[in-house]
């Protein structure tokens, strides 16, 4: 019976961490789209589903302990240890193909994570270039429409 738990709550695990790539792309088009206004919002979605991860995480190490006792594998198993520790049949494959795909949903989820930072941080980097800014005088004529500035080089950053 343990084994079928195991499957049940790797598979749970799975669901989160899909549903952890969805909330970070849903935060990565906010900032794309300049929609920080919403962004609480989705770090809080985030959280919530790394609050669930670490439940499952719990639980997932609960029943691979008991799947290690039936097996024989050593305590506190890894699933590697586990997939090398099954008997001979499915067992092997379903854990094989449940660990392949969380390393790959972590591996996409690193990635975006990490983009996603670097978003953060350029816009966070505007936003106190922008504040500094407010103070001086920036306007190209004097409030006599006269030329404030006489170079005409301007650099403008599009890109964040």
């Amino acid at each position: 019976m343990g084994a079928n738990e195991l499957s049940a709550q790797l598979w749970r695990e799975r669901e989160l961490l899909e549903l952890l790539l969805f909330k970070l792309e849903e935060q990565e088009l906010l900032l794309a789209a300049g929609r920080t206004r919403w962004m609480q919002f989705a770090t809080r979605e985030i959280e919530q589903v790394l609050d669930g991860l670490r439940t499952a995480g719990i639980a997932r190490v609960v029943e691979a302990e008991t799947v290690a006792a039936e097996w024989g594998a050593p305590e506190g198993a890894s699933i590697r240890q586990l997939i090398d520790s099954a008997p001979e049949g499915a067992w092997r494959d379903v854990l094989t193909e449940h660990l392949n795909a969380l390393t790959k949903l972590t591996d996409e989820i690193g990635r975006l994570r990490d983009a996603n930072s670097e978003q953060l941080r350029a816009v966070m980097r505007a936003t106190q270039e922008t504040i500094a800014g407010l103070g001086d005088d920036t306007g190209e004529y004097t409030t006599h429409g006269e030329r404030a500035r006489e170079d005409s080089a301007r650099i403008i950053d599009t890109e964040m």
